[in-house]
């Protein structure tokens, strides 16, 4: 049997090349017998300069030095671990197209990179998804274009996990993966003193799946979404045997101000609710003597894209907020220097020049605060240059 090979290339203009930073921009399609098939990505530098201590390869918030800590400023970065290679098919079957897509890039262990890892795999048929993409829970109306790979905080989270997913109209539920891997999200049990960020309790562990349900709708000017999460949050060792139930809700907009102005917003809340929320300053949970008690978290996030000559200015607000109070009460190791609130801002322009070509610059400021009060902040400049096809 011969095979047919057809090769095309799709482009985007320019304007929505830089929209759409986080998006495949381009891509190499052609088809084999009854599959359409996609070769997509780009090759992306990043150069960064932190003007006081050393965010990382992304913007580690927990690296921020606070009240009393002691560092070095001015750091120079350039890297290409954000760079991504994907494929897609689509395939009749049945009367229903049979979805695939893989994708990679190099940012396996954040906030240093240079380890492949494996972002996308997944199938989807008849409104059932199989792999690994985009949680359910998270909804990507909220994302103003960023430079930096670090997503701004306060959103449902901007992460992946492995699921089975039902889609029917504008409302989806998930099955999705409960191992802390995923989003490294575990049950605390105590807090490093200088970082602010928590130590996993080894007996943690995960019996069932989290549940997570959506419903996202679109008109004319206005997207929207609302989203819900359950999950179960356990230890299990000699001295602890219990769990916590935790969950979460998100709703995000994003309205089509005008032609050139484009507003987005979102709000998450929830009690055990972790990395669900992005960039989460606490754990989901911390175990108290012989139980698992959960710790509640809320953020938000704002932000505009004004379209510019051959691109966009885009600024963004975000913040997320954890409750420790009770965290302190118990008296677990670090309490006091476990962090308590992240924020970030974000000024940028991003822009085209050609088709397949974007070029951005960028200026953020983060701060970091600990449940003591103590805090600190961080001011870091980035550029880059991305060639797409």
């Amino acid at each position: 049997m011969t095979k047919d090979f057809r090769f095309t290339r799709i482009t985007l203009p320019a304007g929505l090349v830089a929209l759409c930073l986080g998006t495949p921009a381009a891509a190499v399609d052609f088809t084999v017998g009854d599959t359409q098939a996609s070769i997509y990505g780009f090759a992306k530098l990043d150069m960064i300069y932190d003007t006081d201590n050393d965010l990382g390869d992304l913007a580690a918030r927990p690296r921020i030095l606070i009240d009393g800590q002691q560092g070095s400023d001015g750091h120079l970065t350039m890297h290409p671990y954000q760079s991504r290679l994907g494929f897609k098919t689509q395939t009749p079957v049945d009367g229903s197209a049979l979805v695939t897509r893989f994708e990679v890039d190099w940012m396996k262990n954040p906030p240093e990179g240079g380890d492949l890892r494996l972002r996308h795999a997944y199938g989807s048929w008849n409104g059932v998804l199989a792999g690994k993409t985009w949680t359910n829970f998270g909804s990507r109306l909220s994302r103003t274009p960023i430079i930096d790979f670090a997503p701004s905080p306060g959103q449902s989270k901007s992460g992946r996990k492995a699921q089975l997913r039902y889609s029917m109209g504008n409302v989806h539920i998930a099955l999705e993966n409960p191992d802390p891997d995923d989003f490294k999200d575990s049950v605390a049990a105590g807090f490093n003193a200088d970082r602010g960020v928590y130590k996993a309790d080894a007996d943690a562990r995960q019996s069932m799946p989290d549940v997570s349900l959506r419903y996202q709708a679109a008109g004319e000017r206005l997207a929207y979404s609302a989203a819900a999460v359950g999950r179960r949050l356990s230890v299990d060792s000699d001295s602890v045997d219990d769990s916590a139930m935790g969950w979460g809700v998100s709703t995000a907009a994003r309205f089509k101000a005008s032609q050139a102005l484009t507003l987005r917003g979102v709000v998450t809340y929830g009690d055990g609710i972790g990395e669900y929320l992005q960039n989460n300053p606490s754990a989901p949970a911390f175990v108290d003597g012989s139980s698992v008690e959960t710790i509640s978290a809320w953020g938000a996030n704002l932000g505009a894209s004004l379209a510019v000559g051959p691109g966009a200015v885009n600024l963004g607000y975000g913040i997320s907020r954890a409750d420790l109070d009770d965290v302190r009460s118990a008296g677990l190791a670090g309490a006091e220097g476990a962090n308590k609130q992240f924020e970030a801002v974000h000024l940028n322009y991003i822009w085209s020049p050609a088709s397949h070509i974007s070029y951005g610059m960028e200026t953020s400021y983060h701060t970091r605060e600990v449940a003591d009060g103590r805090d600190g902040d961080a001011l870091r400049l980035q550029g880059m240059v991305r060639y797409a096809f």
